[in-house]
């Protein structure tokens, strides 16, 4: 009697009651049907996708095929999990590029990130991938992190809303989440050999509430593992990660997967830990049969591992049918990405040239200024039909003859500009994934060229001269700075009158970036990191270079560690300018159950519509046990659009939860009795005005 259906079956059984019981039947009784081959398949990727992957030359990843699947039960109709790579787009063929995920955490916009979440599941559902690994959410520990372009800031909250909504987005549309890398993953030369000392509080209120946010509150089911070592253990064979924290503590349903190829070291050492899937390919896990006949491993451990894959198969429900291919890097895709592209942008100064009149003649300079740069060339590079440069935006928008490309020692040709557009920053030469070894490498200025950790966070010597040579040429000089996180830039900026942070920008970032020059877009980007005065205000960093592969990831770092020292920063978190001003006033708060409601008026002051993020910041004033607590803490935001001379009335909820901190003696988290809040654009404004509440 054939069993084709089984799978099918189940999904609707749950269907019709979707509760975590009937989970676990329809699971089990799937699992039970399987012999030991096919629960060895399932829990092993099969690297289909694998044969155009090259990270040092050659067919590059992602440009013709990278669907990796494990192998699925076709005799009982249970579908492959079919990976796909992300966090820009999907990483296959010529997809839509949007900015990077840093770009995306500064336009404080979780509503657009939804929207970016939907193109990306119709389109890997178009390529035939049902689920999408590109959640990036690792904590932005230090700015010199090569990839943290890939991720959505500083903050934990703000990590967690914006990896929320994609993970929402995704599922909605039939594609299974998997929000990566799990944990304390922010340093990336060492990634296979850093070994992260942290303290049970730390790890739980600093590391890992926004895994837990797309986890438990947005329903991610799946989550991919790391390479590194948290407290001796790798994160693959971490029993406390997987098991302790994922299992027992947050009731996690879906299915855990190791980042690939390397993430496990030891097939008995990963299963007894907790890990479910080994991907890309079965390497280390050649070994199961051979523990299961030792007995280092059980097969009622192989099938808790199968039923987790197939919870995560069944909840979500992949798509069978395929979208149609005509919906890749469509009109209405590309579209979206100019719309977060045009959100993203901080205006860190403005000293009252922009925007630019009509009829204003443009130079453009910089070793990116009519290049494509749109980031890493990792694992995360979407090969994009097209990508709109600086140069390229500024001519459709202001017309070709108003706009004039410059070249380094050679700008007298520019003096006729009224204003100059000087493009500096990174690109995968300077920061992004770990492709080789630096530490084999001698000369400072070839280890800074392969990508990976940056050296320095500050723009190249030759860009800052570049920058005081178009000063010397024309006073109305425009820095745009592309890259993936903080630069140190106190020592130029008070030579030039307008700073733009406009990150990797995606495949419409040109257009996105003449709009706003021209006004046609009012900035509202907000910073989703701190930027220090000196580099040494960051905590300590780790390079291959350093004697010891251990490094202690304190509980502050960021705005808390900037609070705690009282030090002034250059620009501070959440901070960004606009073309227009606005008031914040009449800050009320109210304590209803589980949700304290912060509600504002804001009015727009100046002459142009605008959007501003309202930022909510939460204090403790005092703890029971006079634990140590950070100055304050962001625990909620609302974008909002005004008109000119207009007030809206803003509610921002901020979850109870969200106030509690970790009591290490109880395992247990706990609510001080009172607490300040804080409210305002940034989070030094934010300062400004505050309420009390207390429970």
């Amino acid at each position: 009697m054939s069993k084709k259906n089984m799978y099918k079956d189940a999904v609707k059984k749950y269907q019709e009651n979707p509760t975590s019981e009937t989970l676990k039947e329809v699971c089990k009784e799937l699992c039970d049907e399987m012999t030991l081959k096919e629960k060895r398949g399932m829990i092993s990727g099969s690297a289909l996708g694998m044969g155009k992957y090259s990270t040092l030359g050659g067919i590059r990843y992602g440009t013709v095929y990278n669907i990796c699947p494990n192998k699925g039960v076709e005799r009982l109709g249970v579908p492959a999990v079919k990976f796909m790579d992300g966090p820009r787009g999907p990483v296959m063929g010529h997809s839509t590029c949007f900015p990077v995920s840093m770009a995306r955490g500064a336009s404080f916009n979780d509503e657009l990130e939804y929207k970016v979440g939907e193109v990306v599941a119709e389109e890997l559902s178009a390529w035939g991938a049902n689920y999408f690994a590109g959640i990036c959410i690792n904590l932005l520990r230090h700015p010199a992190w090569g990839r943290a372009q890939e991720s959505y800031g500083e903050d934990p909250y703000l990590l967690g809303r914006m990896g929320s909504a994609l993970t929402r987005a995704v599922q909605d549309n039939g594609v299974i989440a998997c929000p990566k890398h799990y944990a304390c993953n922010s340093i990336e030369d060492l990634r296979f050999s850093v070994d992260v000392k942290v303290d049970e509080r730390t790890l739980q209120e600093v590391y890992l509430p926004h895994f837990k946010k797309c986890l438990v509150d947005a329903g991610a089911m799946s989550i991919m593992g790391a390479y590194n070592l948290v407290n001796g253990d790798h994160c693959c064979e971490s029993k406390h990660l997987l098991t302790d924290i994922l299992r027992d503590e947050w009731n996690f349903e879906g299915f855990s997967i190791s980042d690939f190829i390397w993430g496990v070291y030891d097939a008995a050492g990963s299963i007894n830990a907790g890990l479910d899937i080994e991907m890309p390919m079965t390497i280390k896990y050649l070994k199961v049969p051979k523990y299961l006949k030792k007995g280092a491993v059980t097969e009622e451990q192989i099938d808790e591992h199968v039923q987790h894959i197939l919870a995560g198969l069944i909840k979500v429900n992949p798509k069978w049918e395929k979208a149609k291919k005509k919906v890749i890097a469509s009109k209405e895709h590309a579209a979206v990405a100019l719309e977060v592209a045009k959100e993203s942008p901080v205006l860190l100064k403005n000293d009252g040239i922009l925007p630019l009149k009509k009829g204003t003649k443009i130079g453009v300079v910089g070793r990116y200024a009519d290049d494509g740069n749109v980031g890493d060339h990792g694992s995360s590079w979407v090969h994009s039909p097209y990508v709109v440069s600086p140069y390229e935006g500024l001519c459709k928008r202001f017309g070709k003859s108003h706009v004039t490309l410059g070249e380094a020692g050679k700008l007298k040709k520019l003096k006729k500009c009224d204003a100059i557009v000087v493009i500096v920053g990174s690109d995968y030469k300077d920061e992004g994934e770990f492709v080789v070894n630096k530490s084999d490498i001698t000369n400072e200025e070839a280890k800074a060229a392969v990508g990976g950790d940056r050296f320095s966070l500050h723009i190249s010597d030759e860009e800052v001269a570049l920058i005081r040579e178009a000063k010397s040429v024309c006073d109305n000089v425009i820095v745009s700075i592309i890259g993936g996180s903080a630069y140190v830039i106190s020592e130029w900026e008070d030579e030039v009158p307008a700073i733009l942070e406009t990150f990797y920008a995606g495949m419409e970032g040109g257009h996105a970036l003449a709009a706003i020059l021209a006004g046609d877009v009012n900035p509202s980007g907000h910073l989703p990191f701190t930027m220090a005065k000196d580099e040494a205000d960051y905590p300590e960093f780790r390079y291959p270079s350093d004697p010891s592969r251990e490094i202690t990831y304190g509980y502050y770092h960021g705005y808390t560690l900037f609070d705690k020292e009282d030090k002034a920063v250059d620009y501070p978190f959440g901070y960004g300018l606009s073309y227009t001003t606005f008031d914040i006033s009449k800050l009320k708060a109210k304590v209803s159950g589980d949700t304290v409601t912060v509600s504002v008026k804001v009015k727009n002051t100046g002459k142009v519509d605008g959007k501003t993020v309202v930022q909510v910041y939460a204090g403790s004033k005092g703890a029971k046990d006079g634990a140590d607590r950070p100055v304050k803490l962001l625990k909620g935001f609302e974008k909002v659009d005004v008109k000119a001379g207009k007030t809206v009335s803003v509610d921002v909820p901020v979850l109870v939860d969200d106030l509690k901190f970790y009591d290490e003696s109880t395992k247990s988290w706990i609510l001080d009795p009172a607490y300040t809040l804080y409210v305002g654009e940034d989070s030094k404004k934010a300062m400004d005005q505050t309420v009390s509440i207390s429970f």
